[in-house]
């Protein structure tokens, strides 16, 4: 694996941190898939859009929809390793997952309604997948949706619905055919979620914030357009759009940039004497974080290379979905630890290190392994479709 970056891509990366320095926005990046703060979402939108207009973002898309021709998806990974580098916030929503539904399964007048509007930043999508009874098993999903005329009624609930409080559309899967096996069942389908009978409720969360949702339908009539899919492929449009997701997880953040901010709280909790300043144990903990971050690093760009080549294999994505979001749950535990009796602490109080980000970063971390597919389910995916053991 040759990790040498060609003129090309050191160019590339050149102008990648000249453009996040001189356009990121004045917007604090939160841990996590924190939902932007309404008064920030302008703000947010605006960067949104200036990322694909400057061909950062939506590069891989063809080129009737924006896509660029010279694009190497090196290119993706280098680009959200300087954003995470400079600490810019990342765009949020369910935008990726919904364009890569819309370029494989869209019709032309779906893609020509949505993708320009994806790019515009005119539209934050949220994903109505989980429910109170399918979450690692998504095909046992409930909520229904019966075709009334040209139009397709909608009644059920979905939980976990990040950013569904500030979605203007989502991104839905029904079961339309009660009677088919539970994978062949589900249909998608685009919603407005401005629509009458929809219910959004907030959930306070152990952060104190209330990014995920409950969403519940009544009644709910979705024009017949707005099917993604043919009836009954939902669950092949899920997985296309989820697989997508689970390899792109490892991009959230560069893990041997976090091991160097950890060493700097470390350094300052050391200097505040709220540890002890040589402490053989604390070096070596960080030490072993370093080697399990390079490891993580160098298993994402493996992964990459393989999906260049064409060789990616079955078990790639969740591999390093597994490893990554581990690493990043033991990275902020060990921050939290290290911070001593200052570890309790957290935003606004005067005396919190790095104003509380490690503390609440900790407490996301734990979402990492459960979305995109719970770390149990990956772990089965890895040892019956990679290593192929029988199944319990």
């Amino acid at each position: 694996m040759d990790l040498t970056l060609s003129p090309e891509l050191a160019a590339f990366r050149e102008r990648a941190r000249a453009f996040i320095r001189e356009h990121a926005p004045a917007v604090e990046k939160r841990p996590g898939t924190r939902s932007p703060l309404p008064e920030e979402l302008p703000e947010h939108r605006r960067w949104w859009a200036s990322l694909f207009e400057a061909g950062f973002l939506g590069a891989d898309w063809p080129e009737e929809w924006g896509g660029r021709p010279d694009h190497d998806p090196v290119q993706d990974h280098l680009f959200d390793s300087e954003l995470g580098a400079a600490q810019a916030p990342t765009p949020v929503g369910a935008w990726r997952l919904v364009a890569t539904a819309l370029l494989a399964y869209g019709t032309p007048a779906q893609q020509a309604r949505y993708l320009p509007r994806i790019r515009a930043a005119e539209d934050f999508w949220c994903q109505l997948f989980s429910e109170p009874d399918a979450g690692s098993d998504l095909a046992a999903l409930r909520c229904r949706a019966e075709r009334d005329g040209d139009s397709w009624v909608v009644n059920g609930q979905k939980v976990w619905t990040t950013h569904g409080h500030l979605a203007d559309l989502g991104f839905l899967l029904a079961r339309t055919d009660p009677d088919a096996p539970k994978h062949q069942g589900i249909s998608a389908f685009v919603v407005d979620m401005r629509t009458p009978g929809i219910e959004v409720r907030p959930l306070r969360e152990l952060t104190g914030s209330a990014d995920f949702n409950e969403v519940f339908f009544h009644d709910v009539r979705i024009p017949g357009e707005n099917l993604l899919g043919a009836p009954g492929q939902g669950w092949e449009v899920a997985r296309t759009s989820l697989a997508r997701e689970r390899a792109e997880s490892r991009r959230e953040d560069s893990v041997t940039q976090a091991v160097a901010r950890l060493a700097r709280l470390a350094a300052s909790a050391a200097e505040r004497g709220l540890v002890e300043p040589h402490d053989g144990e604390r070096r070596a903990r960080l030490g072993r974080l370093l080697a399990r971050a390079e490891i993580s690093d160098l298993l994402a760009w493996l992964q990459l290379e393989k999906e260049v080549a064409g060789a990616a294999a079955v078990d790639d994505a969740a591999i390093t979905k597994v490893f990554f979001t581990e690493l990043n749950l033991d990275i902020h535990r060990t921050a939290v630890d290290l911070q001593g009796t200052a570890g309790i602490l957290t935003e606004g109080d005067p005396e919190v290190l790095d104003r509380g980000r490690w503390q609440e970063g900790w407490l996301w971390a734990r979402g990492f392994t459960i979305s995109a597919g719970s770390n149990e389910v990956m772990r089965n995916i890895i040892a019956e479709r990679g290593l192929g053991l029988p199944r319990e």
